[in-house]
């Protein structure tokens, strides 16, 4: 009897006090890690490029809710011909719930607007390449911990929906900026397009990015760990790459529901109908799925490459310096021998 009850006893429960003793609590880390970050808030740099008239605006306004072109000023046609590529910054905090997002979107108003584009899109990377040393300057000074990431984590790459491929000029701007920003090309104003004829563009255009050797942001591969929901999307969201979208500000009734979209005489085409355009998958990659990613790639890649090339530099300077200073040290002592 004696021997059961001891048997007994080693198997009963754990008091809370042992397993407390046991627990030392990293286990916590990933909470701490949260409380972190949404406490700090999160900030997030989009550019948009693309001729003017293919919605960008419309887009970013539609992405996020909110209006970043309230005093805007229209150009006619002869304006925006001479008028010439700069980049225009809007910030605008965002929070949803509890969550804080300062997004800046950086738009590029008159690339590709003139009769001769050839390097329009040099202010374009000058612009980034200046957000790197901005960045590589603050990184390498004493105060390290209030830097300011104003490096453009993303680029979307509108392409008119009219022609029948890329241009020379897309494949030009995609190639000087795919080393550094993650582009994410779009066809612009899928209402003009016919589902087939939507189809066959995404065919064509996704052979000419491989043809010209373009590197647009690739999706990364899903851990094996992950739930079959999101492998399933994941997969669907690179299947419809480049994403063909649509973009409005304004609201319309359909089904007897509000909903964003276009009222034309043959129908309404909603923005956020799956089967009308991609806009829903491109949220969902901008901004549910890939937009901690789109950064990682940023900072691991693209501005290590920059910081690279920079220290390289750097040292060849070092070297250059040393090596002149030693010829001169050399010459001096040459020059006294010489003279005694």
């Amino acid at each position: 009897m004696t021997a059961n009850s001891s048997r007994y006893r080693s198997r009963a429960p754990r008091s809370e006090d042992a397993e407390e003793k046991d627990y030392v609590g990293f286990a916590t880390l990933p909470n701490q890690v949260h409380r972190k970050s949404v406490k700090k808030g999160f900030d997030f740099t989009l550019m948009v490029a693309g001729e003017s008239g293919l919605g960008k605006s419309t887009l970013v306004n539609s992405l996020f809710l909110t209006d970043l072109h309230k005093d805007r000023k229209l150009l006619n046609a002869e304006e925006r011909i001479h008028q010439t590529v700069e980049i225009t910054k809007h910030t605008v905090d965002i929070e949803e719930r509890g969550v804080k997002l300062k997004l800046t979107i950086l738009d590029t108003p008159g690339f590709g607007d003139a009769v001769n584009n050839t390097n329009s899109w040099t202010s374009i990377t000058d612009y980034i390449d200046q957000q790197f040393e901005h960045y590589f300057r603050d990184e390498s000074g004493l105060n390290r911990k209030n830097i300011q990431d104003n490096r453009v984590h993303c680029c979307l790459y509108f392409i008119p929906p009219f022609g029948h491929g890329l241009r020379p000029i897309d494949i030009q701007f995609m190639q000087a900026l795919q080393e550094k920003v993650n582009v994410v090309p779009l066809i612009a104003k899928a209402d003009c397009l016919t589902p087939a004829e939507i189809k066959k563009l995404k065919e064509r255009l996704r052979e000419e990015i491989d043809r010209e050797g373009i590197k647009v942001y690739q999706f990364p591969d899903c851990d094996s760990d992950e739930d079959e929901e999101f492998k399933r999307q994941d997969k669907e969201l690179k299947e419809s790459t480049p994403f063909a979208v649509i973009g409005s500000n304004t609201v319309v009734e359909a089904r007897g529901q509000r909903v964003r979209g276009r009222l034309y005489p043959w129908g309404i085409v909603e923005v956020e109908n799956p089967s009308h355009c991609d806009f829903v998958k491109l949220r969902t990659m901008l901004i549910r799925t890939h937009m901690h990613d789109l950064k990682d790639i940023t900072n691991d890649i693209h501005y290590e490459n920059y910081r690279a090339q920079c220290i390289h530099t750097m040292t060849r300077c070092v070297c250059v310096c040393v090596c002149v200073t030693h010829t001169r040290t050399r010459n001096a002592r040459h020059s006294r021998a010489l003279n005694r």
